[in-house]
């Protein structure tokens, strides 16, 4: 069964339209309004083999955060459905990823008990114009909607856009791993019966 899934979500903030094919190549299209965060989401594709369109439209000019935020709820929401009863899947996925400085690792069990750990380098020494906090709340969307725990470490780094880049390849590596089947599991991952 293919493991695709097509979301549309308007609300008076924003218009968000997604499709995701967790089985893909990493073809990509993805149009936000905000140059970086399109950048960070290629990554996530790219990194993670799967073919992801985004057209966003949000209140910008107010500030980045409901676009942010809504697409990390679509892009969920995406997720949780296309890996629909979740037979057969890995469940867990892990990824350790540098960028020059940072070292960042991501690990993840789709379990349906979603929760974010977000730890990033105390002190940041070079600014972005999106910084770290923008990309931990469109993780804590991502993960409620997907239904996914998730940890976020980033062991090192000073640059933030070092920093946010190996996240989102990190995430994307490790939900491929989480997300791929396996021939030994028959049913769900998980000694419960369900997930």
């Amino acid at each position: 069964m293919a493991k695709t899934a097509a979301i549309l979500r308007e609300t008076g903030e924003t218009r968000i339209k997604l499709s995701i094919d967790l089985e893909g190549s990493g073809k990509r299209k993805i149009s936000t309004g905000i140059p970086f965060f399109n950048h960070m989401l290629d990554l996530f594709s790219a990194h993670g083999f799967f073919d992801l369109e985004i057209d966003a439209t949000g209140d910008i000019e107010v500030d980045f955060h409901h676009t942010v935020e809504d697409v990390g709820i679509v892009l969920g929401d995406a997720v949780n459905s296309a890996l629909g009863d979740k037979k057969g899947i890995k469940r867990y996925g892990h990824a350790v990823t540098p960028m020059d400085e940072t070292l960042t690792s991501v690990s993840m069990d789709v379990s349906n008990r979603p929760f974010l750990v977000f730890n990033v380098p105390e002190k940041i020494y070079v600014k972005g114009p999106f910084d770290v906090y923008l990309a931990k709340e469109f993780f804590r969307a991502f993960a409620g909607r997907a239904g996914i725990t998730l940890h976020i470490n980033v062991h090192y780094g000073e640059n933030e856009h070092h920093i946010i880049e190996s996240i989102f390849k990190a995430c994307g590596r490790a939900l491929s791993e989480a997300s791929s089947k396996d021939d030994r599991i028959s049913g769900v991952r998980s000694t419960k019966g369900v997930i």
